[in-house]
């Protein structure tokens, strides 16, 4: 006999009498999901450092690459742009290594890493306006991604 009550036999399919267990489908639909994007978010990270550190080497190699929108109060020179790219670059794809090799550190490393990633994007927008938004775009998924994960143990 199964330990699930058929839909017409007076108790809930779902576990409406407070005491069943819920079916399996139901009970990890959502976790499933988080946790997917926990994995997405690692990749995106990865993907992310790799284009950091080619923007900020194409930043550092020469001036001419990007060119500038008008003015910008938080002014630096390209070759200083480069040097935080190529950095912040290396950060993230260190930290999306560690996301999708399921490391401790790495899951509040990356909320941080993609925050610091997501703030040099905005300052970075007058040189690359159209890619810095979808950078920070997908800084803002990280983020959401990595905060909404439960651990096991906070899940009972």
């Amino acid at each position: 006999m199964s330990q699930y009550a058929a839909p017409g036999s007076g108790r809930s399919a779902h576990g409406g009498d407070g005491g069943a267990p819920r079916p399996p489908y139901t009970s990890g639909h959502s976790r499933g999901w988080v946790t997917g994007g926990v994995v997405f978010a690692g990749v995106l990270l990865l993907l992310n450092g790799a284009l950091s550190v080619l923007q900020g080497i194409a930043a550092i190699a020469k001036d001419d690459v990007y060119a500038r929108v008008g003015t910008y109060i938080y002014e630096m020179n390209l070759t200083g742009w480069g040097i935080v790219h190529l950095v912040l670059g290396a950060f993230v794809l260190v930290t999306g290594y560690g996301l999708l090799k399921d490391m401790a550190w790495a899951r509040f490393a990356g909320i941080v890493i993609a925050s610091l990633s997501l703030i040099a994007q905005f300052l970075f927008l007058p040189y690359l306006p159209i890619w810095s938004v979808i950078m920070m775009a997908i800084d803002v998924f990280v983020i959401w991604a990595l905060a909404s994960r439960q651990e096991e143990s906070a899940r009972v």
